[in-house]
């Protein structure tokens, strides 16, 4: 599969991970054009400090399950701001105050933003069966 594929399905699936998680303001960046050390660049917004670790926490292991490990995670411990690394796709949790104060998307203002419909029919996060009760 050739990179750039590779990197798209990464970006949804934690575009999805993250709608599941309820984060909000979900932001896609394709950073290709601008940038040697990323793809994509997924942006969300949780609603407390354990909101944002929770959130990290679902992508990871979201990703796990279509066998993508992280290159790194930091600030998991805080919860102001994790950042998950899985290469091709580099994915930013954090409080409102936090990403207000940043302003990722105005720093990467050159960046190709992809709307989160146009990503949201392609991709499917698998579901876990649930167990049925005899």
């Amino acid at each position: 599969m050739p990179k750039a594929a590779t990197a798209t399905k990464t970006q949804r699936w934690i575009q999805n991970a993250l709608e599941d998680a309820k984060t909000r303001d979900i932001a896609v960046l394709d950073v290709r054009k601008v940038c040697d050390f990323t793809d994509y660049m997924v942006i969300a917004t949780g609603t407390s400090s354990r909101h944002v670790q929770s959130s990290a926490d679902k992508v990871v292991d979201a990703l796990r399950e279509h066998g993508v490990r992280t290159v790194g995670v930091e600030g998991g411990k805080i919860g102001d701001w994790v950042l998950i690394d899985f290469g091709d796709v580099v994915a930013h949790v954090m409080r409102e105050e936090t990403r207000d104060f940043y302003n990722l998307e105005k720093l990467w203002s050159d960046a190709r933003r992809i709307e989160a419909v146009e990503n949201r029919k392609t991709a499917k996060t698998p579901r876990k069966a649930k167990a049925v009760k005899k």
